[in-house]
């Protein structure tokens, strides 16, 4: 870690924006993953929370950037904001498409989020947004990690697809302590965090169930066993999600940081084929 910056990103991670494009209109199309409909509205279901989301947190922790006088600090900032941009970018184009091919309306689909960023950004103070925007980042971190960690939740995924949630979890990683550092360096304190997570924890689970429902509107079949299925699939023995449970509690410790989940050389080893590693030798 840094001695004295107040930053506590490792020295050997850097925050590296990759300004990658991919080609999936086509695929946007199809069942995706596995031709399977819970697996694909699940990962798609997320990606409509996204270009809301990180425009968000970009936003919230620029409000502070001002009262940052650590170079160190600053710099990571600057990646952090360059690496959600791209995110942004490019799940924007993936939620155009998936929309016009599932003839969903994406204004539909934004519109509770949008509701809900209207009322945060006109009722809560910059401190709160952070403070929100720090418990969204450790769930995005944790939810990276187990894409690494369980690499059976993206087997069987369209080649590109796999690629680009791959690509969105390692940067999601390389920048997990950015707001984090800057709440803390700001004054942030311990129970307003604890209670952001609390509160984002359900907002999370409540958009993207809601997602899910919209792009599985026309599903035929059974509704118990394709749930019942896709449960299995995110938290059996072999689910995407397993293991989420104690990293997530782990947020609401005194003392916590998010690279206590020290996964440098997990990501490093799955990663390398992206460019620019994510552990850099000192």
């Amino acid at each position: 870690m840094h001695g004295s910056s107040l930053s506590r990103t490792p020295e050997n991670v850097e925050i590296v924006p990759r300004n990658r494009q991919f080609n999936i209109d086509e695929t946007l199309a199809t069942n995706w993953h596995s031709n399977d409909p819970f697996r694909t509205a699940f990962f798609d279901a997320m990606s409509i929370l996204f270009p809301l989301g990180e425009q968000f947190f970009i936003d919230s922790v620029k409000a502070f950037r001002d009262r940052i006088d650590d170079p160190e600090l600053q710099r990571r900032i600057r990646g952090f904001t360059a690496q959600e941009s791209v995110h942004r970018r490019e799940h924007q184009r993936y939620n155009e498409a998936l929309c016009r091919a599932r003839g969903v309306s994406l204004e539909l689909m934004e519109r509770t989020v949008n509701r809900r960023q209207a009322f945060a950004r006109r009722v809560l103070t910059p401190m709160q947004q952070l403070s929100g925007t720090v418990a969204f980042e450790h769930l995005t971190a944790i939810l990276a990690d187990a894409t690494f960690r369980n690499p059976e939740g993206l087997e069987g995924a369209h080649p590109e697809m796999k690629a680009l949630w791959h690509w969105h979890a390692l940067e999601e990683t390389e920048h997990k302590s950015v707001a984090f550092d800057v709440f803390i360096a700001v004054g942030g304190k311990t129970w307003r965090r604890r209670l952001s997570m609390a509160l984002v924890t359900v907002e999370f689970t409540t958009h993207v169930i809601r997602n899910m429902r919209l792009l599985l509107r026309d599903y035929e079949g059974s509704r118990l066993k394709l749930w019942g299925g896709g449960l299995k699939f995110l938290f059996g023995k072999r689910g995407a999600m397993r293991g989420l449970m104690r990293p997530y509690l782990d947020f609401y410790k005194k003392d916590f940081h998010p690279w206590d989940h020290d996964n440098r050389e997990l990501v490093s080893s799955v990663m390398s084929e992206f460019g620019g590693a994510t552990v850099n030798p000192i």
